[in-house]
């Protein structure tokens, strides 16, 4: 039998453990009710973002992004496709680096659009412009090998 994992609520941030061959069905928060996973990013705050990053047991893929930038804006779409092709095995997340400030100068934000992939609070990798969804697909599946294999998983994240 396997552990139960810890997933965050994409909507009230509460943390549900849930048995890990029950992460590709329809999961509901057990305390908000609402999907676990909805197939689009969860916006990051100082609120949320440190429960995302370290509690949650599946890796995390932050796109740092702010309004005024048109490659962030043009890559909007992709990351939003990216989201319902990573789910459930990477949460997809968005961070507006001009609203959260602090939290994208502790992780060395120079350029935009930037996507870090976070485990259980560490930076894995990391990488800067606009990508297609196949492309960011491809980047996280690549990146999150190295997680795979820390954690002892057999199940690919593709």
């Amino acid at each position: 039998m396997t552990e139960p994992m810890m997933i965050i609520c994409p909507s009230c941030s509460t943390t549900n453990r849930i048995p890990a061959q029950k992460l590709k069905g329809s999961g509901k928060c057990g305390k908000c009710g609402k999907l676990l996973f909805a197939g689009k990013p969860v916006i990051l705050n100082s609120g949320n973002f440190q429960k995302h990053a370290s509690i949650s047991d599946i890796p995390l893929l932050v796109d740092f992004w702010a309004s005024w930038c048109g490659p962030c804006r043009q890559m909007a779409p992709a990351i939003d496709a990216a989201a319902g092709q990573l789910e459930p095995n990477v949460r997809v997340a968005k961070l507006d680096t001009e609203a959260e400030q602090e939290i994208a100068a502790r992780f060395n934000i120079r350029s935009i659009p930037s996507l870090i992939l976070i485990s259980k609070g560490k930076e894995i990798s990391r990488t800067a412009g606009a990508m297609p969804a196949g492309a960011i697909v491809q980047w996280t599946n690549a990146a999150s090998i190295n997680v795979l294999h820390k954690s002892g998983s057999a199940e690919s994240l593709r």
